[in-house]
């Protein structure tokens, strides 16, 4: 029998089932389970990067889950199949909480597959294709990576855009973020981790409540900068809004439709904080376009070539191919995550764009309310009014004030009306 809604043993039966949520996921690290050993990368150097890696599903069979995948899929259907017992077919809520029990199903499953052919095709469910359209008729992802790779070509070699030098280490860099983003958060300063590390590939990566610095990575300013919006105010934003939600604990944790959600916000705030910078959009352009390459019929050596030739270094090209193919073969099908950072990014701009024109614009800050997804909000909204869901503790101060982004979107809903071929021709006497 359903608790009468925003009652006292309402709220605790949402909790119960929302913690159980939260700790069937745990063991479930798609990144972790996914990723090529370094001797992969030497090997192929060895062999003088001629010939492909060796993965296959023997590859990925010799490193186990780590937990029993059929009795992970049958926990989250008992979860499933007592939210809709306890709090009926129809609780908003309880809908979220189902779809995300299914998505987790759908992971474990994609995780079983790795080395298939299933793999891939779970991936393209969960995160999308390079040929997927953001409107019946309209332009897909490829042609957003071709376009802005086109955009950028322009205006790569200007001396007005080269990067300052990389003088900043990894300790000092260290110090700096703590710095500024226990700042950002109006936190104690040990709220928010930043540490040195030695095991990771990429220059920083970010935890539930960390950044982590490779410990020999050399940094500038803007790199700082970057990786406080976008790790920071958005990721560990987000994750640190989720855990202080006194009901609704499952919005600490981000299944696959959120990770889209997520990125497209990270890059948005990125764009609206002037942070980003044309060489970091051409690398977020070229991940579309190795994935439509693989999804093509390319195989790793064409995808690790054509990053070759974006003048990526031969280690910088393999990583970058490395995560077009992890979980896949390097002639199978590709991994399609990284279409994330530009479809989010879409979908999150046309929101905010709509949410201002309707004059909805407290449905916008709900985007930080924890590890949401945009078709979500509506709901969460809902939930706000009644007490359930706690309006986000931290929120950058671009969306803690909405006039500047209401400002600008105000004139992005007109100049999307106007025909950019027509003013190149009555501008071309200017330029």
């Amino acid at each position: 029998m359903e608790a009468p809604a925003n009652t006292a043993a309402y709220k605790q039966m949402l909790h119960a089932l929302s913690d159980r949520i939260v700790v069937a996921q745990k063991p479930i690290r798609i990144l972790d389970h996914i990723k090529w050993d370094n001797g992969i990368q030497e090997e192929f150097f060895r062999n003088g990067a001629r010939e492909l890696p060796g993965i296959d599903r023997t590859y990925y069979a010799s490193r186990p889950l780590g937990f029993d995948a059929a009795g992970k899929c049958r926990e989250f259907q008992t979860i499933e199949r007592d939210i809709a017992r306890e709090l009926g077919q129809y609780n908003p809520l309880g809908t979220i909480m189902r779809r995300m029990c299914r998505e987790y199903i759908q992971v474990v499953r994609m995780l079983e597959a790795r080395g298939t052919p299933g793999f891939a095709a779970i991936s393209r469910e969960l995160y999308g294709s390079a040929g997927d359209a953001f409107h019946e008729g309209g332009p897909t992802l490829a042609d957003l990576g071709k376009l802005l790779d086109d955009a950028i070509a322009n205006i790569a070699q200007s001396d007005l855009l080269k990067p300052a030098e990389k003088t900043i280490s990894g300790e000092d860099a260290v110090k700096i973020l703590r710095e500024r983003i226990n700042l950002a958060f109006r936190e104690s300063e040990g709220t928010i981790r930043v540490i040195l590390s030695d095991g990771i590939l990429a220059d920083a990566a970010a935890g539930a409540d960390y950044i982590k610095i490779r410990k020999d990575a050399k940094f500038n300013d803007r790199d700082l900068r970057v990786l406080e919006v976008h790790e920071g105010w958005v990721h560990l934003g987000t994750t640190f809004n989720g855990s202080t939600q006194p009901v609704c604990t499952f919005l600490s944790k981000g299944p696959p439709s959120s990770t889209i959600t997520q990125e497209g916000l990270a890059i948005l705030m990125e764009i609206i904080t002037f942070t980003s910078y044309p060489s970091r959009l051409k690398r977020l352009a070229n991940r579309i376009r190795a994935v439509h390459i693989a999804e093509q019929g390319g195989n790793f050596l064409e995808v690790y070539r054509f990053f070759l030739e974006q003048n990526l270094g031969e280690e910088e090209s393999f990583a970058n191919a490395s995560r077009i193919f992890r979980g896949s073969t390097p002639t199978g099908q590709p991994f399609t995550k990284d279409l994330s950072y530009n479809k989010g990014f879409i979908m999150i701009y046309n929101y905010i764009r709509l949410a201002v024109r309707k004059g909805m614009l407290n449905r916008i800050p709900l985007l930080f309310c924890g590890k949401t997804t945009l078709e979500d909000v509506r709901t969460l909204a809902q939930f706000v009014d009644e007490g359930i869901i706690v309006p986000p503790r931290f929120l950058p101060p671009q969306l803690a004030d909405l006039n500047g982004i209401a400002a600008w979107m105000c004139y992005s809903n007109f100049l999307n009306k106007l025909d950019l071929a027509q003013i190149q021709d009555d501008y071309a006497a200017i330029l």
